[in-house]
């Protein structure tokens, strides 16, 4: 019995690893005129996922700057980006991956931060300039938080 749960237990991590090596590092990041044709991951996004970080203070926290009808119980919405609601009526799957990661390669001159580059960068606030939660060479969201926002994001059709 207790074979069968090491076993059962190797296997069960051996099917996780592709996944995990299928994750493109911010540095290998491909864009195409601003967009990211090939998920970061390899895994699906999770929309329910994807809209706890749009609205947490602490990653991606969407709602400062923008607006999104969808979220009425989500207090201070911000009026600087766009209104997301209809975002894939206008962008792409591969076309908002990319803005996400870094609207920097799609929108010239945008406040909007990189949320999936390394090194360092600006962020709103000069306490954070240079930083990310990890550290200064790690991201601010992960490639999965990415493709968990992006879900989210084409959930938002009008």
């Amino acid at each position: 019995m207790t074979r069968q749960v090491i076993l059962g237990a190797t296997l069960s991590a051996l099917m996780i690893t592709p996944s995990l090596a299928a994750e493109i590092a911010p540095t290998d990041v491909t864009y195409v005129e601003g967009a990211i044709e090939a998920s970061l991951t390899g895994v699906p996004g999770d929309p329910v996922n994807g809209k706890k970080i749009m609205t947490t203070r602490a990653l991606g926290n969407c709602v400062a700057c923008h607006p999104i009808s969808t979220m009425p119980d989500v207090p201070f919405h911000g009026n600087i980006g766009p209104e997301l609601n209809g975002a894939p009526d206008r962008w792409t799957e591969a076309q908002l991956r990319g803005i996400v990661a870094n609207a920097k390669m799609t929108f010239d001159g945008t406040i909007m931060p990189a949320f999936y580059k390394t090194g360092t960068f600006i962020r709103p606030g000069a306490g954070y300039t240079g930083k990310a939660p990890e550290g200064p060479l790690s991201p601010i969201l992960t490639a999965q938080q990415i493709e968990d926002v992006v879900a989210y994001l084409m959930t938002l059709k009008e």
